[in-house]
């Protein structure tokens, strides 16, 4: 289900995700804070719709203001343990990985999901981008759901 929220002018083209990460300390005071604090924070979100014709409005965190979008949650891109990995299934992050160079690092500490929560897989997209795992984990590349709100 789609919301309405503020974001800034450059951020503003449908499909573009993000993670709300909560209120900017630039944020007190502002008129607008309502609109734009209304999103689950750590919640990774997609933007759906740009609201054509909008005022943009004037923004101490965006340096080109905010104007209105619809944003949905959207699901993480994830590598997660092999063993149960199906489309549908209850599953959790293999752990944290100290290995930033590795190509699948983003997959294996993904932004907007947290290491000990529980997640279900909407799909298997299939191998992680990595050839070797530096941690000699089984991994494999998943969709995981949106949260439930």
């Amino acid at each position: 289900m789609s919301e309405v929220t503020l974001i800034g002018t450059r951020l503003a083209e449908v499909g573009r995700e993000f993670v709300f990460r909560g209120e900017s300390s630039a944020c007190e005071g502002c008129p607008y804070r309502g609109q734009c604090l209304d999103l689950s924070p750590g919640t990774r979100y997609r933007i759906t719709g740009v609201r054509e014709g909008a005022q943009t409005l004037d923004c101490a965190v965006h340096d080109g203001g905010v104007r209105a979008v619809e944003v949905e949650p959207a699901s993480i891109p994830a590598n997660v343990p092999s063993k149960g990995a199906y489309a549908g299934s209850k599953t959790e992050l293999a752990g944290s990985c100290p290995y930033t160079d590795c190509p699948s690092h983003t997959y294996c500490v993904p932004d907007g999901a947290e290491l000990g929560a529980e997640y279900r897989i909407d799909e298997v997209v299939g191998d992680p981008p990595h050839d070797y795992c530096m941690l000699d984990r089984d991994l494999t590349l998943v969709e995981l759901a949106p949260r439930e709100e």
